[in-house]
Order: C-alpha cells, then structure tokens, then sequence
C-alpha cells in the first residue's frame, strides 16, 4: 500500500516538463520525497522505533523516590525553612520571626532566633527555633548557624527539637 502511493507520487513527479526543468527543481527534491514518503512506511504498532515503559520498569538511573517519615518535613519542606533562616539572622533583629511556607506540601512554619550570637570554631554563630506545621499536626525543629567569611548565615544543623 505504501509502495503504490510512493510510485504513484514518482509517477505524477515525472512528466517531461519537469524532466526539462530538472536543472531548477534538482534531483535532491525528489530524493527528499521518496526518503520521506519510505520513512513514514517504517514506523508504526507497538514495535515501534520508540521504547515503551511500563510502571514495573526500573532502569535503576535514578533513585526511587522515598515518602518522607510519618508528618515529618520532606527535603523541600526543610530546604524553605534553611532560607527563612538565613533571612531572619541576616536582619538581625532581637525579636524577629521569619515564616516559610510550601505551596507543594501545605507545609508552613516560622523561624525564630533564639539567645544572643556566639562564637564557635572563630566564627559568629547563632541558635534559632523553626516550627514546622502541616494539617493538623505541629513540630519544631532546633537549628545552629554561623555566619561565613562572606558575611551570609550557613546553617550548620536542623534537627527535630528535643526537650532537655
């Protein structure tokens, strides 16, 4: 079927007044037809050029996503809260917060700075309380940062708050 219409294109292509104008138009014209009109024959059903996944295929390239703990923050979640960190030690307010949410999760919270500055390892360094809210449920997670040669905060840790 394919065959017939390409021969029937050719045909209708090769008339003696084209022939006589070969010069103008060129053989690379009809080249390009019959390359496309052959190509468009080799593609088609499922055992096409193009490789089909199912869900049950693993390539092993990337690494399987993991749901985050039980309500716990996801990487996300923790990220947003790191900036809104470096942004209330930036200010350097007494009684600041800075709040922080995720539109991806529903997960918000604040991040509060806690005592005065010390000095750790030769360099400023800084407490600080984020709370951590997702629908029903709410924890807060204790922070340290320093302040770089730079002059930005680098949050050293955060981690889920323990009660002492």
């Amino acid at each position: 079927m394919c065959f017939a219409a390409i021969r029937n294109a050719l045909a209708a292509l090769y008339r003696p007044d084209l022939y006589r104008a070969r010069n103008c138009v060129g053989l690379s014209t009809i080249a390009i037809l019959t390359a496309s009109g052959l190509g468009g024959c080799s593609v088609g059903g499922k055992d096409a050029a193009f490789a089909q996944m199912d869900s049950s295929d693993f390539t092993g390239s990337i690494r399987a996503l993991t749901p985050p703990a039980e309500n716990g923050p996801t990487e996300a979640d923790l990220a947003l809260a790191r900036m809104a960190a470096s942004d209330v030690l930036t200010k350097g307010d007494k009684d600041s917060s800075q709040p922080w949410e995720n539109p991806a999760t529903g997960a918000r919270g604040s991040v509060t700075p806690l005592a005065a500055a010390y000095t750790a390892d030769g360099r400023s360094c800084r407490d600080f309380l984020a709370s951590y809210v997702k629908d029903r449920s709410e924890s807060w997670m204790q922070g340290a940062a320093c302040r770089s040669a730079q002059g930005h905060w680098e949050i050293r840790s955060l981690k889920p708050w323990r009660r002492s």
